[in-house]
């Protein structure tokens, strides 16, 4: 956006994608954005971490000269909610193939004192400029076909832990990672599913943001219940991804002293990893 841009003629731009609209920022000044955090991307009474990571991604791919997030680390420092905040950007660094920015996120109390909420530390560049090879031993995760997998709409009542944002994704569970809903966790750390958006609006690097924190937590399949705080979280976006849904799966192998990690793979349809992450994460125990 060369100027600062209405939310009107934003969302004119970008088009009919709840995604898009939801997570569109307003520029009020140099390095400075204007928006509201929708209702519609929440867990319970929590925005969802990966849809604030999408809209500071936003914010950032207009503040800085390359288009692509490359690789995003974010700290949660208070839970965000729906309404109006305010997105603070500032570049760190400008080079010829990446340029670093940081970004935060604010809001107001109830006491009208500001409060940051999200603070994000990433680097920027072009996917399209990046060479096609590729050397790794990383697989595919395997997960049933579509149609054999499982949803929210599924199942006889609302998933535990599902909200609005259930709404707005088209989410299949892989069914060996499903033992939680039916009150047989696994025990193990897994989750696996079929991803994309309920409007069908094919994915792109910031929308990977989104999918690699959209999945119900690993701790329900290890048995604990309630929210699963995101401490930190860290995403790397390897290519722009093909048409179509993505599979994600998500691991985690340690719990301890009340944190987890999770680790996560975005493959596309053309069987391609296109994004990773890991994230801390709080549970509560006992």
């Amino acid at each position: 956006m060369p100027e600062a841009a209405s939310a009107a003629a934003v969302r004119a731009t970008i088009g009919a994608s709840e995604f898009d609209r939801d997570t569109a920022v307003t520029r009020r000044a140099p390095g400075v954005y204007d928006l509201d955090l929708s209702a519609g991307w929440t867990i319970i009474n929590a925005v969802n971490g990966g849809y604030l990571l999408a809209v500071l991604g936003r914010a950032l791919g207009d503040a800085l000269p390359h288009p692509d997030p490359f690789t995003i680390s974010a700290h949660y420092l208070t839970a965000s909610r729906p309404g109006p905040a305010v997105v603070r950007t500032e570049t760190v660094r400008t080079g010829r193939t990446l340029s670093t920015g940081q970004a935060s996120l604010f809001q107001y109390d109830d006491e009208g004192n500001e409060v940051e909420r999200i603070r994000v530390l990433a680097s920027y560049g072009d996917l399209d400029a990046l060479p096609d090879d590729v050397r790794t031993s990383a697989k595919p995760p395997v997960i049933p076909p579509m149609d054999q997998c499982f949803g929210p709409e599924d199942g006889p009542a609302p998933v535990e832990g599902s909200s609005a944002i259930t709404d707005r994704l088209m989410l299949k569970l892989d069914p060996a990672t499903l033992g939680w809903a039916l009150g047989q966790p696994s025990g193990r750390g897994e989750m696996r599913a079929w991803f994309g958006l309920a409007d069908g609006r094919d994915a792109d690097p910031l929308s990977l943001l989104l999918a690699v924190d959209a999945l119900p937590p690993t701790a329900f399949e290890l048995g604990l219940k309630g929210w699963v705080p995101t401490v930190e979280l860290t995403a790397h976006v390897r290519c722009r991804p093909a048409p179509g849904p993505l599979r994600v799966a998500i691991t985690t192998r340690n719990l301890a002293g009340g944190f987890l990690e999770e680790d996560a793979e975005v493959w596309d349809s053309a069987d391609r990893l296109v994004a990773q992450s890991r994230q801390l994460a709080r549970v509560r125990l006992g």
